[in-house]
């Protein structure tokens, strides 16, 4: 039987429960999307459902689609389950970002208001994009290139301790930096708005593009990097691709979203635990099973404690590492009996 003869009927479902999760998004509130769907809604409720609740709910379902891309390529490129879209100090550099712009910027009671209220603007929202690329930057050139995946992964892991350092000791000299920037340590999709809706489709097409032009050799890198070598696949242009897949996705989505932790971690797995497939079918049920739990955390956000907000990165969390603790527990219950 095909490896991938499941995996259409898994994309379709992943897309309709997307769908509908869009839909629960868009009505979730004190005023459901009825009220802007009837020929008495009045331009306020239009504008809470159009502007406010549909851009926010497709935005949480584009960045989380991000995440979970970013995670089933870096867990195939370092063929290691543990590996997810931070894993080259990209969250460290957008959080360093953040601090230094609000730490410069930021110390003036107007500026720290608008901060507080509307971080994903353009400001905060480009010092995060930058200081993720930085941090990748500075991973690979301490790693030397992409040639020695163990070096690399190594490397990612040292920029991302000393760039969270260096985070800290911000916060520790200007403690009104760390009040700010809470929004988006714990991620948020309350600021998402059409302009970032556009931004982050775009960057998901291409990196689902490039991303999908190599999943050969992620095929190819399962079976070990001497047996990849073995079959003439182009390594070293995969891994440039395919790390700038990581680093571009990942700060998309970090810039706009915040730190939301375990998306791109635990949607891998879970694909896996569902279908067997080749990793170019792997890579799209990734991309669609991360939107659908970040759509989904987002919404139990708004509606668990309604009308307070929990962030959504704690629920990511919370749900995340549930089920990754259920997943070591009945994996090493299977060992046992076996």
């Amino acid at each position: 039987m095909n490896a991938n003869t499941h995996a259409p009927r898994w994309a379709l479902m992943l897309l309709a429960l997307g769908l509908l999760m869009v839909l629960f998004g868009t009505a979730a509130g004190s005023q459901g999307w009825q009220d802007w769907w009837t020929d008495g809604a009045d331009a306020v409720s239009r504008q809470i459902v159009w502007d406010i609740r549909l851009p926010r709910s497709l935005g949480a379902w584009i960045g989380g689609a991000l995440l979970g891309l970013a995670g089933a390529v870096a867990q195939g490129l370092f063929r290691n389950p543990l590996a997810d879209p931070y894993l080259l100090g990209s969250a460290s550099g957008a959080s360093l970002g953040v601090s230094v712009y609000l730490s410069l910027w930021g110390t003036s009671s107007a500026v720290s208001a608008w901060a507080l209220s509307g971080w994903m603007g353009l400001g905060l929202t480009s010092a995060a994009f930058l200081g993720a690329v930085v941090a990748v930057l500075l991973t690979l050139t301490l790693a030397r290139g992409v040639q020695q995946t163990l070096r690399l992964l190594l490397a990612g892991v040292v920029v991302g301790v000393v760039l969270g350092a260096v985070t800290s000791l911000i916060s520790l000299l200007q403690p009104q930096v760390l009040q700010a920037m809470q929004g988006f340590l714990l991620g948020s999709t309350a600021f998402v708005s059409w302009s970032a809706c556009i931004t982050l489709a775009v960057v998901l097409a291409l990196c689902l593009s490039l991303a999908w032009g190599f999943a050969s050799v992620l095929d190819a890198l399962s079976l070990g990097e001497a047996t990849a070598q073995s079959l003439g696949v182009p390594l070293t242009l995969a891994r440039v691709v395919l790390v700038l897949v990581i680093s571009l996705a990942t700060g998309a989505a970090v810039a706009h979203i915040g730190l939301v932790a375990f998306v791109g971690l635990a949607a891998p797995h879970l694909v896996r635990s569902l279908v067997r497939c080749t990793h170019a079918w792997r890579l799209l049920l990734s991309a669609l099973m991360g939107g659908a739990l970040l759509l989904l955390a987002d919404v139990m956000a708004r509606v668990v404690l309604a009308p307070q907000e929990l962030p959504v990165g704690v629920l990511t969390a919370v749900l995340g590492g549930a089920y990754l603790l259920w997943r070591v527990y009945h994996d090493g219950q299977a060992g046992a009996r076996a």
